[in-house]
Parts: structure tokens; sequence; C-alpha cells
């Protein structure tokens, strides 16, 4: 595997930052090289949220991304202001729950997944949406291996928030391509 540059970007209190923590941590428990870099005004919930992943079997020369292999736009301004970033050929997953616009690329592979929608009439809990899009990312990059993340969410999920873990396993598989 090359090195990955993933791009995950909304607003604060969607869980743009966790989709890049669990991935980093995936990638760190099967012995990858990682970075994951966060970016996130003061206001965070509410205001605008992006991190950057990269991954690689190598180790990363800079956490800096530019150009990405994948971008994640959960909101229609992070669509607007960074597709121009991802590499032709890239892909583009985009929640289509609250972006009513359609990608303009036609040289990227395009994904609408319907967070929110998903977690209302599968899961019945609101709040996996970031989890339901971190599923998507790695059913069709496999960027990390799924059963992976159950490893990750045991070591972060601790105390109350271990009774989240099989939700959001189920989050993980609740989108299909």
């Amino acid at each position: 595997m090359s090195t990955k540059k993933i791009f995950v970007a909304g607003f604060g209190g969607q869980g743009i930052l966790l989709i890049g923590q669990m991935l980093s941590y995936a990638a760190m428990f099967e012995g990858k090289e990682v970075s994951w870099m966060p970016s996130y005004g003061p206001e965070m919930r509410g205001g605008t949220a992006n991190c950057t992943v990269c991954i690689s079997e190598a180790p990363i020369a800079s956490p800096l991304v530019t150009a990405c292999d994948v971008l994640v736009a959960m909101n229609g301004p992070s669509l607007e202001k960074f597709e121009s970033m991802l590499v032709p050929g890239g892909d583009l997953f985009i929640n289509s729950s609250i972006v009513p616009q359609k990608a303009s690329r036609t040289d990227v592979h395009v994904y609408y997944v319907d967070c929110n929608k998903i977690t209302e009439k599968k899961l019945g809990n609101p709040k996996a949406a970031n989890m339901v899009m971190l599923g998507a990312i790695i059913n069709v990059t496999n960027v990390v291996d799924k059963l992976t993340m159950e490893k990750v969410f045991q070591k972060v999920m601790t105390g109350e928030k271990a009774k989240l873990i099989p939700l959001n396993m189920r989050a993980l598989d609740a989108w299909e391509k």
C-alpha cells in the first residue's frame, strides 16, 4: 500500500475528528505508519472542523495534505471548499443527508452516504452518523480492516461508553454500496 491521504471535513459536532482518530488508531493497531492532524475553529460545535489522516507502510514525511486520495464531505460548505483537493481517480464520500448538491467532479469515484437516514432507520440513534460514514470509508478503501475497529472501540470506549460498542459496530456495516 502506498501512502493513503484522507481529508475529513464538516462542522463541529458531527464527529469529524473522531472519524480521523478511529482511522488513525486502527492503522496503528495494524502496525502501519500514521499521522493525524486536526483543525477546528474556536467555536468548535457548529463551526468548521476537519482533519487529515495519512496511512502508510513506510514512514510519513509530512502530515500536511494538499492533495488527498479520499475526501469526506459531511456538509455542503466542505464539499464546495475541498472537492478540488481530491486527486483524479480518488474517492469522494458525501453525507447526502445534509449535502443537497451533487459532486461537480466526473474524474473521481463518488459515494453518497445518507448517514442520518441510515442511523434513524437502521440503528435508531442519530449520533452514530459519523460511524456510518467511517464504515463506508473502510468498506470502499480497505485502508484498515473493519475487524480492527472493534479492538479500537474496546480501547477507546471504556466505562460508560463501553455500552456504545455494539451500536458503533453495527453502524460500520449499515451503509451498502
